[in-house]
């Protein structure tokens, strides 16, 4: 199908509407930039060639995407500015005897599917055209292109907004951007392309123009999917896109047996991996590349970025990063897991718990408001409420080491560099500046002093004074 076929993906435009710093093709939905998802779209049609068309803030595009489409090849457009410029510019980059089909994408038109091209690619080849545009009817076409067809239903010409009359302008048929080409007459006409329009640019629209005045065939391909079509061009739109692709995201992880108990509120990136009877509750968003195991349940209010939770686990109101989550154990509420955290099967990290490149071993649980960061931590441990590894001495971080089946008491500090052996043990209010020994118990005793008449005499008239001055009498 795909054999003999260039793809030149156009992603040079400055994107003024979005009112940003960051070019457009890269502000991101689903978790890809928008040229991303076209990048990933065009990959899976293994084309011979696949070229970039970049221009406004070109270095940071190219940066942007080389590292995860290194297939793709950066061409750089000119001061000459449109979209036939810029097809040129990549047509001349290519082998001067390729002659089989050039597919041309837009890069802010990112929600197009592979099903949706092939049929345009194998419509083009089997009409033997010279040309061949994707098209959709939208109820309100403002801003797009139109196509404008003859008496007889023949594509004529395709014409810009701005130089619409107000009959072309009530056309509802739009050019989605996307077309094949056979390159032979793509070169030929796109030589003949000039600047005689209201921008000054010259537009590849032109050349289905020039083609249909030459008698050459062109034909359309009307999109049956109009939302495949948008293209980005405000941060009102790009809203858009990003719902629709995420309803397609969630109704095939429905479909591959996940459990989305609210879609509305549910957010789930393109390389995320979901697995049969996940479960996921209200208001979670699996972002990245997160991998969830079979019968984990995740949410409700949970966000996984680059995560991996194991089977039959279950996070529930957790904000983690770069986190991997045992099979079996739990999460939550209210977690905070930073990069590096690694829990064990059946361990627990519970509420009002921030963990950080901190490894806990099977079994171990950190049940609440503690932190635990750049520690290693064995198998069976408990550390009680409010444990603290105080890993940074103002400098540099340092590392704590726990030995299996070793339990703190409450608010107890392990003051890094530190090693607690195998099977220790610290009491309440521990302050742990040297290594425990295995079987050993830290304790940080100091006598207690209680102040007879303190506070009457200190805080005098205040409620406290009051009712110690009542029981005190009373004795």
């Amino acid at each position: 199908m795909t054999a003999n076929l260039a793809i030149i993906i156009l992603a040079a435009g400055q994107g003024t509407r979005m009112k940003s710093r960051i070019p457009k093709v890269l502000h991101p939905i689903g978790g890809r930039p928008l040229v991303g998802h076209v990048l990933t779209t065009a990959a899976r049609l293994e084309a011979q060639h696949i070229e970039v068309v970049v221009r406004h803030e070109r270095d940071q595009v190219v940066a942007a995407l080389t590292k995860d489409y290194p297939g793709a090849v950066f061409i750089d457009q000119d001061d000459v500015p449109g979209t036939g410029r810029a097809v040129q510019v990549a047509i001349d980059a290519l082998p001067a005897d390729f002659d089989g089909d050039v597919l041309v994408l837009s890069g802010d038109v990112p929600l197009l599917e592979v099903e949706t091209l092939r049929r345009l690619i194998d419509g083009h080849r089997t009409a033997a055209a010279a040309a061949t545009l994707l098209s959709a009817r939208l109820e309100d076409p403002t801003g797009y292109g139109r196509v404008i067809r003859d008496a007889a239903g023949t594509v004529q010409r395709i014409v810009e907004q701005k130089d619409a009359s107000a009959d072309e302008a009530a056309v509802t048929e739009i050019n989605a951007g996307v077309y094949v080409f056979r390159a032979p007459e793509l070169r030929t006409y796109l030589s003949r392309v000039g600047q005689d329009n209201a921008q000054g640019e010259m537009y590849l629209t032109t050349v289905i123009e020039l083609l249909r005045g030459a008698e050459q065939t062109v034909a359309a391909e009307l999109a049956d999917d109009t939302a495949s079509t948008f293209g980005i061009n405000d941060r009102v739109q790009l809203a858009e896109a990003g719902r629709v692709l995420n309803d397609r995201i969630v109704r095939r992880w429905q479909r591959e047996g996940v459990t989305v108990i609210d879609p509305a509120t549910t957010w789930i990136d393109d390389d995320a991996n979901l697995s049969p009877d996940v479960t996921i509750l209200p208001n979670t968003h699996i972002l990245r590349a997160t991998v969830i195991a079979p019968g984990a349940i995740v949410g409700p209010d949970t966000t996984l970025v680059d995560c991996e939770v194991g089977e039959n686990a279950i996070v529930r109101r957790t904000d983690a990063t770069l986190a991997v989550i045992g099979a079996g154990a739990t999460v939550g509420p209210f977690s905070f897991l930073r990069p590096g955290t690694v829990l064990g099967a059946n361990g627990k990290i519970g509420a009002y718990v921030e963990t950080k490149n901190a490894e806990i071993g099977e079994g171990s649980k950190v049940p609440h408001l503690s932190y635990v960061g750049d520690a290693t931590i064995g198998r069976g441990v408990n550390l009680g409420a409010s444990t603290i590894t105080a890993n940074y001495d103002d400098v540099n971080k340092h590392r704590t080491e726990i030995g299996d089946e070793v339990h703190t008491g409450s608010h107890t500090v392990l003051v890094a560099p530190v090693r607690l052996g195998a099977g220790a043990k610290t009491a309440a209010g521990a302050v742990v500046r040297k290594d425990v020994p295995a079987g050993a118990l830290a304790m940080s005793v100091a006598p207690q002093r209680n102040i007879e008449g303190w506070v009457e005499k200190n805080r005098a008239g205040t409620g406290a004074a009051d009712a110690a001055s009542r029981e005190n009498s009373a004795e």
